[in-house]
């Protein structure tokens, strides 16, 4: 669920950190955010969804990761977990591309998708300008529901 709601990729999760979680200002550090040009030491500050900040509130501070899981056992658990669904050709880089178009679909402008996604470049979110449907279709969504109960 944080996946979809933050935009993030799968090592980007394993790296975020409590230390680099600032609440107040409804972001966290992205350190090493995948980049054409630059490999490693691309940090940078990325907006969060109230969806995904709940969730990061959710989470035990047991280390100093926000999800402490190795990017291996996520893609081993979805990929368990959609087999368990039958869910078909669905990839945990997906929900990165389901969470950017929702932003849009919710009436998101371009300022706000790209501080939340980290694209700095119209030309990469350009991809999601083909959206028909407005409004949040998660807003009912069960998973999010536990997530906000578990405050």
């Amino acid at each position: 669920m944080f996946a979809l709601f933050s935009t993030r990729r799968q090592a980007e999760i394993t790296r975020l950190t409590w230390g680099g979680f600032q609440k107040d200002y409804n972001r966290v550090l992205v350190r090493d955010m995948k980049h054409p040009g630059e490999k490693h030491g691309n940090d940078k500050w990325v907006d969060l969804p109230m969806e995904a900040i709940r969730i990061v509130d959710s989470m035990p501070r047991r280390r100093s990761e926000i999800f402490p899981y190795s990017p291996d056992v996520i893609t081993a658990n979805f990929t368990r977990a959609c087999r368990l669904l039958g869910i078909e050709d669905l990839h945990f880089h997906d929900l990165r591309h389901e969470g950017i178009l929702r932003l849009f679909e919710m009436g998101g402008n371009i300022p706000h998708v790209a501080a939340v996604s980290g694209y700095s470049s119209w030309v990469s979110l350009k991809r999601y300008t083909h959206i028909r449907e407005t409004g949040d279709k998660y807003a009912d969504w069960p998973g999010l529901q536990i997530a906000i109960d578990t405050d």
